[in-house]
């Protein structure tokens, strides 16, 4: 399968990073766009340069570039992820205005009718983040938060990733067995 994924600079770029790791490990291709503030808090978040970032990726594409290929609806995708998603972003999106090429490939996402994912990760929200998330939601966006659970009793903090990574690979129909699934309470 064919992925874009998009990081912006919310924070949060950890589950990114291991949900490309996953999806290559996999085999899929993975196409990748990130802003200028995601560069930011990915190396202060998890160390990880530009350098060290594209042995990740198949493609990598610069936000200022509107003539890159994932602008297109001619290009073809199994589905566009944004994680995390800042909440600017979210609001470009929900807005229709592409005014990058992450949010000009998300919008052609939505008008080529292909899954489009986003995974805020911002607390508390306003009634405007809430606002844009729910009118995204009305579009079929796929909203999952990033809120891992505590069921699985995880240990670690590569636990709490690997839960919410594995949530957006099964929105996403990737099988995985990144997570304790709940199986009722004995």
């Amino acid at each position: 399968m064919r992925f874009v994924v998009g990081i912006t600079g919310a924070s949060g770029s950890i589950y990114g990073l291991r949900l490309m790791e996953v999806l290559k490990k996999e085999g899929h291709e993975i196409h990748a766009v990130v802003t200028h503030s995601g560069w930011k808090v990915m190396e202060y978040e998890c160390g990880v340069t530009r350098e060290q970032f594209l042995p990740r990726v198949d493609v990598l594409y610069d936000i200022d570039d509107i003539t890159a290929a994932i602008a297109s609806g001619s290009f073809l995708l199994d589905a566009m992820i944004i994680v995390p998603c800042s909440m600017k972003s979210a609001g470009c999106i929900a807005n229709g205005i592409g005014d990058n090429l992450l949010t000009r490939a998300a919008d052609v996402t939505l008008k080529e009718g292909r899954p489009l994912l986003l995974v805020p990760r911002e607390t508390p929200m306003n009634a405007i983040h809430l606002e844009n998330l729910l009118k995204l939601a009305r579009l079929n966006v796929r909203i999952i938060p990033a809120c891992p659970a505590f069921y699985g009793r995880p240990a670690t903090l590569a636990d709490l990733v690997d839960m919410m990574v594995g949530k957006i690979c099964d929105a996403l129909h990737v099988p995985n067995h990144l997570f304790c699934r709940w199986q009722g309470y004995n």
